[in-house]
This record gives C-alpha cells, structure tokens and sequence, in this order.
C-alpha cells in the first residue's frame, strides 16, 4: 500500500461530510463525559491503529471507551465491566447511527444526553432528523485514516522539538481536521466570534498566543492540505516565506497552506511537510518574537 495514499476529493466529499457528523456524536459523548480541559482538549479524538477512539471516559465510576475501527469497519462501544456493543460501520443515514448508538449506550447502562446540533458545519440538520447524510465508501475512509497516522507520525517528530505548552496531536471533529499546536507562553487578546462555535469555545481555545499546524481533508471542490497558522497574527506573517515552494498564504482560510498532493507525491514527503511545519512556526515565532531559546529544544 502507498504510505501517503491518495484522497480522491469527489469520492471523500460526501463520505467525509457523512463520517464527519458520526464523529461529531461519538465526540459529544466524550464532552459530556470528561472534565473540561484548557484549549478544549478533552474533546478531541485520537489516531488509533485501527482507526480512531475517545480513549477512556469516565462514566460515573465505570470507564467508556467508544472506537472507530476502520480495518473491520465497526463501531465499539465497550464498559470496564466487560461490556461491549458493536454498530457495523456502512452506509445509514446521520439519524440511524445516532440511534443505534443512543442505543448501544443504553443497552451498556451508560447512556447519555448530547446537544444534537452539529457544530461548525453550514445548513446543519440535528442527527437525529438527518436523513440527508448516509454515505460510507469503505475504502476512501481507510485512506483517511492512513492519512492521518503518516500525518501523526510527522507531527510527532516536530512536537518534540518543542520544550514549551504544546497541544497533543488530536483530532478536532468539529473541523475534522488533525492539528498540533504551540504556546509561545503569552496571554492572548480577546479572539473575535468565529461562525459556528460559541464565543466561550473559540475563546478559550485562543486564550493564549498559538502556532497551529494542522491537516484538513478538503471538500468536492477544495483538496486536502495541510495548514499552518498564527493567533494573534503578527505584522508581516502573511508575507513571510515558507518553505517547500508549493505553500502559500491563502487570504480565504487565513492561514498557510501546502496541498496534500504535494507532499504525497514529494521525493521526501516527510523532509517537504517537516520543512512547512518548521518555517510556519518560524514565521509566527520570529515575527511575534517568541523566546525561542527558552522554547525549543536544543540540538545536542
């Protein structure tokens, strides 16, 4: 199998739109069972190395732990007093999923109540009257996910290069997209609303100063890529010169961005995203005049 896959952006549109609300289920779950967490990191999911998992919840005194596995395409639910549900993952409307998995919960004796209002998504339907979204490709969701794995791996290699507060390496299913982020240490000014999040997520996932990196898996008619971005941005960011040659500041997103299908198709995909990762906090921490001796790991 190719390391770095491809995404081919027409079969992932509607399949990703779809995966992406069942994410936003299993996520709420996690959200109403973990304490809050600074920068809203207990609401994340992680890259598994079967697909992905909430890692374990607290439910009452009982543990909850609920995975993606996209090898035998299942859902699985499982309790610390052994018991475990299974929701085979293909092709269901938003609404079924969301009820056989309200299901498998109550059949655990864990249930639970979540708002049913997707987030950061635009005309959104609650999931349980989402009859719209119902397609699951097999195959284009591994991709996804082998995707994100070679992605962890890169991020992981430049997240130790930073001694300073530095985000793990999660995925936001709000977005979907996998990121990493790095304080430089600084309080931040107030973030401005941002459409489809309340006022007290998006300020305090940007209390403080940040360069974020991050992979997005795109649309129909917008490719993967991966980002790099700064808050608050600093005078001269957006003309600062990163590295390789395909990255570019894009004024939609607001933020760096270098195509997937350049670093999939890369001689050394791992040196040209390692190099996007680097000079985009380069730009942020040398423009916002970060104490970068203090920050970084030394070379030995």
């Amino acid at each position: 199998m190719d390391v770095w896959p491809e995404l081919p952006q027409e079969r992932w549109a509607e399949t990703g739109t779809t995966l992406q609300l069942w994410a936003q289920i299993v996520g709420k779950i996690r959200m109403m069972l973990t304490p809050a967490l600074n920068q809203c990191w207990n609401v994340t999911l992680y890259p598994t190395v079967r697909g992905l998992t909430t890692m374990p919840m607290w439910h009452g005194t009982r543990v909850l732990e609920i995975d993606f596995d996209f090898v035998s395409h299942e859902l699985i639910l499982q309790s610390s007093d052994g018991g475990r549900e299974v929701i085979a993952l293909k092709s269901m409307t938003v609404a079924d999923f969301y009820g056989k998995v309200m299901a498998a919960l109550d059949a655990l004796g864990t249930p639970v109540k979540i708002w049913t209002q997707p987030m950061e998504m635009a005309d959104a339907i609650p999931f349980e009257q989402d009859q719209t979204h119902k397609t699951y490709d097999a195959d284009t969701v591994q991709r996804f996910w082998r995707i994100l794995l070679q992605a962890e791996r890169v991020f992981a290699i430049f997240r130790a290069r930073f001694t300073g507060k530095v985000s793990p390496i999660h995925l936001f299913w709000g977005a979907m997209d996998l990121a990493c982020t790095r304080f430089s240490g600084r309080p931040a000014p107030v973030h401005p609303s941002m459409p489809g999040l309340p006022d007290r997520v998006v300020r305090d996932a940007y209390s403080h100063e940040v360069s974020s990196s991050g992979l997005w898996p795109g649309t129909k008619d917008v490719g993967a890529f991966f980002y790099g971005y700064a808050y608050p941005e600093p005078e001269g960011y957006r003309a600062y010169k990163v590295q390789p040659k395909e990255a570019r500041f894009d004024e939609t997103f607001g933020e760096f961005v270098l195509p997937y299908e350049a670093v999939r198709t890369a001689e050394d995909p791992d040196d040209v995203l390692l190099d996007f990762l680097q000079s985009t906090y380069e730009a942020a921490a040398n423009l916002g005049k970060w104490d970068r001796a203090a920050l970084e790991v030394r070379a030995s």
